[in-house]
């Protein structure tokens, strides 16, 4: 399949174990590349956890050399996260109310998740820095029984083909990323998250490894790290958890 005039290549596969893993083997490669897949037998999300993955969503993993210091790749979680926005409601119409973005890089549909991105990263020789941005979106179904709830753009009622969906992911992550100027216009990025964001300023509990705080998502530090407000007044910096709405809240 060619790809429009501009867009960034793309390896394709009908099968293969982890477009992440295949993109990141691939690192010494051109880039930036696509590595997109039918169907994963290995797909995995944040932590280790499988990602289920078969024919009908979408499965795709962008390389990216040098993209900016080591220090801020993790900015492109924000990034990723708005990109995938941008492409959603590009290609669904869908009204702005029912999407929204929970901290730190999920999509949300009607309060449900609707996809997982992964950031990975190698260095390479000569100290280039490798990252690879994995997407893996609910097109045509969703994994039941998960710790958050999930949907699908079938369910919420548009039904998306892959593809079409990759092309417009493609132009709005160029986009982003052009924002983020290698991290020097990640304030930018972050005010954009911000106004997209779901849970700000709502009771969550945050999952950390053994232990969970609860409070108010209070704000996004210019780190992008969640600023949470505890019922004792403190205030907790988290960098890294999983966020859920509290009881009575709505993320």
């Amino acid at each position: 399949m060619a790809e429009p005039p501009g867009a960034t290549p793309v390896v394709r596969f009908d099968s293969i174990g982890s477009t992440n893993a295949e993109a990141l083997a691939r690192a010494c490669g051109p880039a930036p590349r696509w590595f997109v897949a039918e169907r994963q037998t290995g797909g995995r999300g944040r932590r280790g956890r499988p990602w289920t993955s078969e024919p009908g969503n979408l499965y795709a993993s962008l390389l990216l050399v040098d993209a900016g210091p080591a220090a801020r790749q993790a900015e492109l979680c924000f990034v990723a996260a708005l990109a995938l926005y941008d492409a959603v409601r590009a290609v669904t119409g869908i009204d702005p109310l029912r999407i929204g973005l929970k901290w730190p890089n999920d999509v949300l549909i009607d309060g449900a998740k609707l996809a997982g991105i992964l950031l990975e990263g190698s260095v390479l020789p000569g100290g280039r820095i490798a990252t690879v941005i994995g997407f893996g979106v609910n097109c045509a179904h969703h994994p039941a029984d998960t710790p958050y709830p999930c949907t699908d753009l079938t369910a919420a009622g548009y039904p998306t083909d892959p593809p079409g969906l990759l092309a417009a992911l493609d132009a709005a992550i160029r986009a982003r990323l052009a924002e983020w100027a290698g991290g020097e216009g990640f304030a930018r990025t972050r005010d954009a998250w911000v106004l997209r964001a779901a849970g700000l300023g709502k009771p969550v509990t945050v999952r950390l490894g053994e232990r969970q705080s609860e409070g108010v998502f209070e704000a996004l530090d210019f780190s992008g790290a969640m600023v949470l407000r505890r019922p004792d007044g403190a205030r907790e910096t988290i960098s890294a958890g999983d966020v859920f709405p509290s009881a009575g809240a709505q993320a």
